[in-house]
Parts: structure tokens; C-alpha cells; sequence
């Protein structure tokens, strides 16, 4: 016989709602997180507790690849209940394994009383293997969180997709549920030969009614306006860090070469290749149409996609690309390389947008100068766009967690814990260390 999945549980008698006590581990604070961890709490199925291992992101701080200090300015600490671990890391920070140690875990999931535990910190931080060693050692289900789609790594060599290779099929194995965040996520996990019915698609999205209204909100003329762009004007916009591996420059010569008239090159974004950009630019004759924005904070992007007719995605390295959701939620069709991972689930060729391949900057220029030589073609495009987003929402992602929760403890052989009488964790307002 099989292992049990969610959907056959569901299937074998009547609905009995019942209400989870889960743990959510993450590494910082993140902007696109924080809406969703709320929608979870207000959830009926869920009681949920957040465990942050850093503030990282929740306070002002210097951004390396903004190259600038950035203080998101919309709450990420509001609204659901969550605890700060006490980093004894003697090097704390984000990006080595011994950069989070955060032993306050180990009492936390052992004496919780927990349904669950989702880690979403990663095996590369020492703090994931103390979560994990404390649930196995309770026997609570654990879940991990995942955004690869591929073994390739942004940086380092050949070497480590062999390493992955052979470690992860062992690392996942040992998860109760793999929550993946796109298809090319599940389809990956099923080729590292994790079983089917252990791996759980839950939509990485974004807050949609947020984004729908603030568009309808937004002032396209006005935003135009600021930019020095005619509203007759065709603006392509990227929206990105501009690092290497998110090929701004791929984009730029794509302009230049599509030589499409009216047009102007947007870059919401800031990063070390700025000045090249410019001279580039310069050198391709195009100076006089592009603008640089520099960091653009998270209550100013509707406004900067509303004013756009189309977003270019052209990274070498993209799990997912969650622009891509901002982007078609304020009706924008987006064109985006083969390797932005939300190309395969939201990007409808012809309808939403277009892919092309990466690195290909012919291809590019191609459907730059065929898609804007239409721009009743492009505004139809948008209205799809929009309309693709509404069933990948928060809605489906919390009910495909939910699922994965119960598959888990299904799996666990059924032993809940009530949520009654279990002990309450400090919340956002009076959150201490552990």
C-alpha cells in the first residue's frame, strides 16, 4: 500500500476540521512573507508561531547589492505571532553555516507542543540541523521549505551540482513533507527520487488584493511624469538588483538592437553594474533613453508597473522571480528568460507574456520589436495577465500548506496535540529572546 496523501485522507469520510499548532522557522523577516504569515494566523486550521533567526530586514541595515542602507517600508513584524532567536553565532550573519546558531530552537520545538514544524532556513545554517534534530527527536513532523528548481548554484563551480547531487535526495529524505513553490520545484524533488506523495506545490505569491488595489490607485501619468516620459511613449521596464546574474546589460543591448521608436528603458533597481549600465548605454547610443531609479521601495512599485507596458526578466539565475506576480497583478505582461522559474507556472506564451532563451539577446530584441508594435495587443495582454493571477493567491497557498500539514501527520500515524492549553510563545507585541 502507498503512503497516505492529503487529498485521500480528505477522500476517505467526512471533513473533520481541526486546528494545527505549527512552527515556522525562517532566517530574517522578509517583505513578501509577512502578508502571507499573517493571512495563516488568521486562518481557522492554524495556530501558527513564527520563529525568526535574525531581525535582518525588519531593521534598517546596509544591503550589499543595493550597495545602500534599506528600510522596507511596509510592516513585516505586524499582525501574527512570532519570537526572535538568540543568534550565538560567534560570526552572526547571513550566508555561512556557522552565520546562524540559534540554540533557543532546541527547547522551543521540544517543548512547544508543536503539530508541526516548517523550517525555511536552509541546510546550509548550522540552526536547521538543530531544528531538525529537536522534531525528529520529539517526533513532530517536519516540513522543508524549498525555492530550488534547479542543482545549478549562482555562484561556485561545477563541483557543487555533483555534491548536490548526492546529498540532497538524503537531505529531503529525511523531511516528513517538501514544500515546493513551483512546479519546476516539484519536478526537481522528483527527480532527486522523492516520492510524490512527500512533495507539496504551495504557490510562491505575493499579497494579491494588496497589489490589485494599490494599483488601482496608482497614478500612471503622474509616475511617467516623474521620469520625464511622455505618456504616448512605450516604457519597458526591469525590475532587479543590478547584479550580473540578473543580465541587466542583456536587456540594454536587447533594446538597442529592437530600435523600437517612442521607447524608453526603465530600471527600477541599483547595484554595482549602475555605472556601466550608463556607459554602455552611452556607447550604444540609447543614453537619452533609459532611466535609472535606483532602489524603489515596496509602496512605490505598483505605481512603477502600473506605469510600464511591459517588464523584462532576463536573469541567468532565478528560482522563482516574484516580480513576475507584482508585475501581471498590475496588469503588465512580462517577457522573462528560461530560467526565471516563474516563467513555467505563470507565463502563458502569447497570452501573459513570453520566454525566450537566456543569454539570447537576438531572441530577445526579436520579441521586444514584434510584441510592441501592438499596443492594443500588449494592453489585452495585461487584462490576461491579471486574470492568470487569480488562482495563484494566498488562498491556494495556505490550503496547499494545510494539506501538507495533515499529510505529514497523517503519515506520523495521526497523533495531534491540542492546541488548548499548549504554551503561548511571546508575540509581536512583547517579543523576547529565546
Amino acid at each position: 500500500m502507498g503512503e497516505p496523501t492529503a487529498k485521500a485522507a480528505l477522500a476517505e469520510g467526512p471533513v473533520i476540521q481541526r486546528r494545527y499548532k505549527v512552527l515556522c522557522v525562517f532566517t530574517h523577516p522578509v517583505q513578501y512573507a509577512a502578508p502571507l504569515l499573517r493571512a495563516m494566523s488568521r486562518h481557522p486550521q492554524l495556530d501558527v508561531t513564527v520563529a525568526y533567526c535574525s531581525l535582518q530586514g525588519a531593521e534598517a541595515g546596509y544591503d550589499p547589492e543595493f550597495g545602500i542602507n534599506v528600510q522596507w517600508d511596509l510592516p513585516l513584524l505586524d499582525g501574527y505571532s512570532w519570537t526572535q532567536l538568540s543568534n550565538r553565532s560567534l560570526r552572526p550573519g547571513l550566508g555561512h553555516f556557522f552565520g546562524l546558531m540559534n540554540p533557543g530552537l532546541w527547547s522551543l520545538v521540544r517543548g512547544g507542543r508543536f503539530d508541526a514544524v516548517t523550517i525555511h532556513t536552509g541546510y546550509v545554517y548550522a540552526t536547521f540541523w538543530i531544528g531538525l534534530l529537536a522534531a525528529k527527536l520529539s517526533g513532530v513532523p517536519v516540513l522543508f521549505g524549498t525555492d530550488a528548481v534547479s542543482l545549478q548554484s549562482r555562484k561556485g563551480g561545477w563541483w557543487k551540482r555533483g555534491i548536490k547531487r548526492m546529498l540532497w535526495p538524503r537531505l529531503f529524505g529525511l523531511a516528513d513533507q517538501v514544500l515546493v513553490l513551483s512546479t519546476g520545484g516539484r519536478e526537481l524533488m522528483l527527480s532527486l527520487g522523492i516520492r510524490e506523495e512527500r512533495i507539496s506545490l504551495t504557490p510562491f505569491v505575493v499579497n494579491n488584493d494588496w497589489w490589485l488595489e494599490e494599483a488601482e490607485r496608482a497614478d500612471r501619468y503622474a509616475v511617467r511624469t516623474s521620469w520625464s516620459v511622455a505618456s504616448s511613449d512605450l516604457v519597458i521596464l526591469c525590475c532587479a538588483k543590478l547584479q550580473a546574474w540578473k543580465q541587466p546589460l542583456d536587456l540594454l543591448r536587447a533594446f538597442a538592437e529592437a530600435a523600437i521608436p517612442d521607447a524608453v528603458l526603465v530600471f527600477a533597481g541599483d547595484g554595482p553594474l549602475h555605472g556601466r549600465i550608463e556607459a554602455e548605454a552611452s556607447a550604444l547610443g540609447v543614453r537619452e533613453r533609459i532611466r535609472i531609479l535606483g532602489f524603489v521601495n515596496q509602496t512605490q512599485l505598483p505605481g512603477v508597473y502600473r506605469a510600464a507596458d511591459l517588464l523584462v526578466v532576463p536573469s541567468s539565475h532565478e528560482p522563482f522571480g516574484l516580480v513576475v506576480n507584482e508585475a501581471m497583478l498590475c496588469e503588465c505582461p512580462v517577457v522573462a528568460s528560461d530560467h526565471v522559474g516563474a516563467g513555467r507556472d505563470l507565463i502563458v506564451p502569447g497570452r501573459t507574456g513570453f520566454v525566450y532563451p537566456c543569454g539570447n539577446v537576438t531572441a530577445l530584441a526579436e520579441i521586444l520589436g514584434e510584441i510592441t508594435k501592438d499596443r492594443a495587443r500588449l494592453a489585452e495582454m495585461g487584462h490576461a495577465a491579471r486574470e492568470r493571477m487569480s488562482t495563484w493567491s494566498p488562498r491556494e497557498h495556505i490550503a496547499a500548506y494545510i494539506q501538507s500539514v495533515e499529510c505529514a501527520v497523517s503519515r506520523r500515524g495521526g497523533q495531534l496535540r491540542r492546541a488548548e492549553g499548549a504554551k503561548r510563545f511571546p508575540s509581536s507585541a512583547g517579543a523576547e529572546e529565546l
